[in-house]
Parts: structure tokens; C-alpha cells; sequence
């Protein structure tokens, strides 16, 4: 079963879970550094999604000046991958942004994950841009 939590307490344990995820898919596959990748912690709401009960995928929000969210840290552990979870997590985010009246998702994606924000109804904004030596380009949902 698939479940989703929420979290602003650094000390909690989903919290906890989406660190988890974070080291393991950022640091240690991507190679990004950890004061990079561990950043801006309380100003973000983190959120995990779980199979049985077993953390998945997690990504987190930070809230923009106006009627926009920034959504960040979207990752999914490898035995995870091609199931669906990161499109529910992601749909589940949507869910919740409207809920706050929110019109606008942005976010920085990896150029390798483009296709996967494209299927989801994001388009890109404006020119590429290196995070950690990583390309990214900024792309933007409107809800409503």
C-alpha cells in the first residue's frame, strides 16, 4: 500500500527517511557534496512516500513569494524505480499545493529527469543551468 507523510520536524522520523533518500540517490550515486545537498532544511516542508510501510521516494517544498511552491529533492530509491511512486508523490504534491491555493509548481530538474516532469505537464522556463555539476533546466506547472 502506498501512503504519504509530511513533515516540518527535523527531528521526526520521516524526516529521518527522506535524509535516507537524499544521501543515498544525491551523495552517493550522484555525487553531490553534502553541504550542498543537506541545505535549507527548516524553511522546507519534507515529504516521503511509503510501500508497506517501507520509505520510497521523498521530495520536499519550500514556499515562494506569490501563488508558487518550489519543489526540491525529488528521489526515489533504486528499488523503487518504475513503479509509479515518484508520479504519486508527485501528483500527491499537486493535491496538496491546490488545497493551499497555489497555481504554480516550479522546480529545477535534472536534464536527465525533463521527460519525467514533461509527462506530468511541466514545461521548461528559460536557459539550462549547472547545480553540483549537475544540468538542470527550471520548469514550471500551472495548477489553475
Amino acid at each position: 500500500m502506498l501512503e504519504f507523510e509530511q513533515t516540518t520536524d527535523l527531528t521526526s522520523k520521516c524526516y529521518q527517511d527522506a535524509l535516507v533518500i537524499r544521501k543515498r540517490v544525491f551523495i552517493k550515486e550522484q555525487g553531490v557534496a553534502p553541504a550542498l545537498e543537506i541545505a535549507n532544511e527548516a524553511e522546507a516542508v519534507h515529504f516521503v512516500a511509503y510501500v508497506d510501510g517501507r520509505s520510497a521516494a521523498t521530495a520536499r517544498i519550500l514556499n515562494e513569494e506569490g501563488p508558487s511552491w518550489h519543489i526540491q529533492r525529488v528521489a526515489t530509491l533504486p528499488e523503487f524505480r518504475g513503479q509509479g511512486i515518484a508520479k504519486s508523490l508527485m501528483e500527491y504534491l499537486e493535491k496538496v499545493a491546490h488545497n493551499h491555493d497555489i497555481r504554480y509548481l516550479k522546480l529545477g530538474a535534472q536534464d536527465q529527469a525533463q521527460g519525467f516532469y514533461r509527462k506530468l505537464g511541466y514545461h521548461v522556463e528559460g536557459p539550462g543551468f549547472l547545480e553540483a555539476g549537475i544540468a538542470h533546466h527550471q520548469m514550471q506547472k500551472k495548477l489553475f
